[in-house]
């Protein structure tokens, strides 16, 4: 299905709370599922849970708006609530500390977005093995079609849950603290401490053949 080019907040998913940081284009939230590796997945399993898992999503995936792919253990609590129920996903890249000349105004550089959604067990074959192989390769761009295929067993041992990408919200900070005249003439310093995720040197497992192949090293370079 493929997404328009704006994000339409309904109700659950239209920014009260510094309203000036929601950014309505959908570009802005493909930065986000782009630049993230890891996502939060909130599900009531009897009690509000919150879990970090990796992720990936499908622009022209077959939910509305495009379809965000989670995946887990077949026992995994979170994932078994996860389908036919109303999920949140949430990610956060953060870009900056904001450095104030008051304690209020300090703050943080990010972007980050919330997708809200029922869940839905993928049970299609085909529809599961591109999942997967987005997932791989979105934490190691091109590392799927260096692996074998996922065995049977595998495949069972795991689920995978879609969530429309058409109920979502993105929100964006940047740029330098915002104080008050007062405390900028007191010659208080103020500014931003740049953050960005750095990749260090690829450490090869010990039984590692030959050098490092060219996706890890592609992928390493570009967090340097």
């Amino acid at each position: 299905m493929t997404s328009v080019s704006t994000l339409s907040p309904t109700p659950r998913t239209t920014v009260s709370r510094g309203r000036n940081r929601a950014v309505a284009e959908r570009a802005a939230l493909y930065d986000v599922l782009d630049t993230a590796l890891v996502c939060h997945l909130g599900v009531d399993v009897g009690h509000p849970l919150v879990i970090p898992t990796a992720f990936a999503y499908d622009r022209s995936g077959p939910d509305e708006g495009g379809t965000l792919y989670l995946h887990g253990s077949v026992a995994s609590g979170s994932i078994r609530a996860s389908p036919d129920a109303t999920i949140c996903v949430t990610m956060t890249v953060l870009d900056g500390v904001v450095a104030a000349r008051s304690a209020f105004h300090h703050s943080m550089n990010y972007r980050s977005a919330v997708v809200l959604g029922r869940g839905r067990l993928v049970t299609d074959a085909t529809e599961k093995d591109r999942a997967l192989e987005l997932i791989v390769d979105h934490v190691v761009p091109g590392r799927m079609r260096t692996l074998r295929p996922n065995t049977r067993k595998e495949l069972a041992a795991t689920s995978v849950v879609a969530l429309p990408l058409h109920e979502a919200s993105v929100k964006v900070r940047s740029g330098p603290p915002v104080d008050d005249a007062e405390d900028i003439e007191a010659g208080v310093w103020g500014g931003v401490i740049p953050l960005r995720m750095v990749a260090g040197e690829v450490i090869p497992d010990a039984a590692a053949p030959g050098p490092v192949p060219h996706d890890v090293r592609s992928r390493a370079a570009a967090l340097r």
